[in-house]
């Protein structure tokens, strides 16, 4: 039969005092996590830096914090901050590097062999609504060449293929292709 502590004997009185007083002048308190803290997810990035979006719909060049994890892309108004702007998911992307007469140094994200469709991705909006991008490529511009080049190889390294992705998407294009003979 398990005793407990000390034999299944009374602790000595000094001890309890001891830690009921610690107890009452210093409670233990549990660290409060409502579960959406993603400091954790970013916490070992394949690479980070400062970066210029050019915006979906207003196409005006904005400076954001991005963190590449998990064949994600992450965009942050500021280093500081515990939320996203936007998550573009890598799966099925492509990257190549752009020439654009306004910004130096560019490259994008788009989907290969649909230039229509917008990519899967989410982002905050001011009032803090998550609603989904509006993005067919994601145009990208790097401060040097030398860190556009180190961001398209990161990237390339992060985006993942999906065979399944890729079986309906040449299915379609087959369909398509058929439907305009």
């Amino acid at each position: 039969m398990n005793r407990g502590i000390n034999d299944g004997g009374d602790l000595p009185e000094e001890l309890l005092r001891n830690l009921y007083e610690s107890i009452k002048n210093e409670p233990f308190k549990i660290p409060e996590d409502d579960g959406n803290d993603l400091t954790h997810t970013f916490f070992n990035p394949d690479r980070e830096g400062w970066l210029l979006k050019l915006g979906g719909r207003v196409k005006t060049w904005k400076r954001r914090w991005f963190i590449l994890t998990d064949n994600c892309l992450y965009y942050f108004e500021y280093t500081t901050d515990k939320e996203p702007r936007g998550i573009i998911p890598l799966e099925n992307l492509s990257i190549r590097e752009v020439e654009d007469s306004k910004k130096p140094n560019c490259f994008e994200l788009y989907i290969p062999d649909n230039k229509d469709q917008v990519i899967k991705a989410c982002k905050t909006e001011a009032d803090g609504r998550v609603v989904e991008g509006n993005h067919t490529v994601y145009r990208i511009s790097a401060p040097t060449p030398e860190e556009k080049e180190e961001w398209i190889k990161c990237i390339k390294a992060a985006i993942s293929r999906d065979p399944f992705y890729e079986m309906l998407a040449a299915r379609k294009k087959k369909v398509s292709s058929t439907k305009r003979h």
